[in-house]
């Protein structure tokens, strides 16, 4: 990876790069089949408009997200765009082994050149039960304690470069650098970035102690932005990737014409997350359906503590909110994710902020 890789150019009048976090949300009333055709929508605009990559998060049993599987998003997404960055935000590394990783995203690279980022979590994007199904093991911890070692093992895959006499020194992943070594071989120049993710110091530690890129999720930790990214910044220790720190963050924000129907939606995008939160996961309900809901005060509470975080209402209040961020992190790159229950509120929230900051015309 080249500083060239992570680095983006901020289009417009934007203050830095521009990005999409999209969780591939299904509302209620609409199929998963809906979702990922959303999706490639949501690419492919992105693309026409300047956005300068685009994500999708790894999630299990929650029936209103349909990202359990990232690599083959990625590839769907790969097929249908031309030149928009691709990748993970993140593929949580506890939950697989780091050769299949290793494995995946190195065909991602074979089929989008130069495209593909590999963002790597530790936690495991679900409930322990999940969890536990997901690594058939009950000693969750151990996954989470081991992901230092286990980001080595990946990227010692990636880069082919097990010293001699380790166990794993024979075994190579396909595609891969190895390709290279056979007669009249030859290997592809690009191999898939690997970030950092995190939403508490220890991934900001990490990425700062190795040298890589970070992304902060602000858009579900946001008393931890600033304290992670200052650690990040401080901590960090140039490396062959980077001469200087590169901070990504995450930040949910929904742009509508009218200021009253961004309320609507944000509420009822609370409204699911409520019922996550207290174990009761579902499709993301509709707006009349928020409306109609009788929240407890507890629950009123979280909503509006939640939404405080969502960056909402007209293009220009948008814009305004974004930039103040900005300002208040340093971050250099943000990550907007559109969490709507209507696909068509989030495709048009994308093309406001883009009109909003001028960016290229699709």
């Amino acid at each position: 990876m080249t500083a060239d890789e992570t680095r983006g150019e901020a289009q417009g009048t934007a203050p830095v790069p521009l990005s999409v976090l999209d969780l591939v949300t299904v509302s209620a009333g609409h199929t998963a089949t809906d979702a990922l055709r959303t999706s490639v929508d949501l690419a492919r605009l992105a693309e026409s408009r300047g956005f300068h990559r685009f994500w999708v998060a790894e999630h299990h049993s929650m029936p209103g997200v349909a990202s359990s599987s990232p690599a083959v998003i990625l590839a769907h997404l790969a097929a249908h765009t031309n030149r928009i960055r691709l990748g993970s935000g993140g593929v949580m590394l506890p939950n697989h082994a780091p050769l299949v990783i290793a494995e995946q995203f190195g065909t991602l690279e074979a089929l989008a050149p130069g495209r593909i980022d590999l963002g790597l979590g530790r936690a495991p994007g679900t409930d322990g039960a999940t969890a536990a199904a997901l690594r058939r093991t009950d000693h969750l911890n151990e996954g989470a304690d081991d992901f230092p070692e286990q980001l080595a093992e990946l990227t010692r895959f990636l880069d082919d470069d097990f010293p001699d006499g380790h166990p794993y020194r024979r075994i190579h992943a396909v595609p891969g650098p190895v390709q290279a070594t056979s007669p009249d071989g030859v290997q592809s120049p690009h191999r898939p970035p690997v970030w950092l993710l995190g939403s508490s110091g220890f991934s900001a530690r990490l990425a700062a102690v190795l040298g890589l890129p970070f992304a902060f999720a602000h858009h579900f930790s946001a008393r931890n932005t600033i304290p992670a990214l200052d650690l990040y910044r401080e901590s960090f220790r140039p490396s062959a990737v980077l001469d200087r720190p590169y901070a990504l963050i995450g930040v949910s924000a929904l742009a509508t014409d009218e200021e009253k129907e961004a309320r609507r939606q944000v509420r009822a995008a609370a409204l699911g997350m409520v019922r996550l939160r207290t174990g009761r996961p579902g499709l993301i309900p509709s707006p009349e359906e928020a409306e109609a809901y009788e929240f407890s005060p507890m629950e009123r509470e979280f909503v509006e503590t939640w939404n405080a975080n969502v960056v909402h209402g007209t293009p220009d209040e948008v814009r305004a909110g974004l930039d103040d961020l900005q300002k208040r992190t340093g971050a250099d790159e943000l990550m907007i994710t559109s969490n709507a229950p209507g696909m068509d509120v989030r495709l048009r929230s994308y093309e406001l902020i883009a009109d909003a900051y001028g960016l290229p015309a699709a």
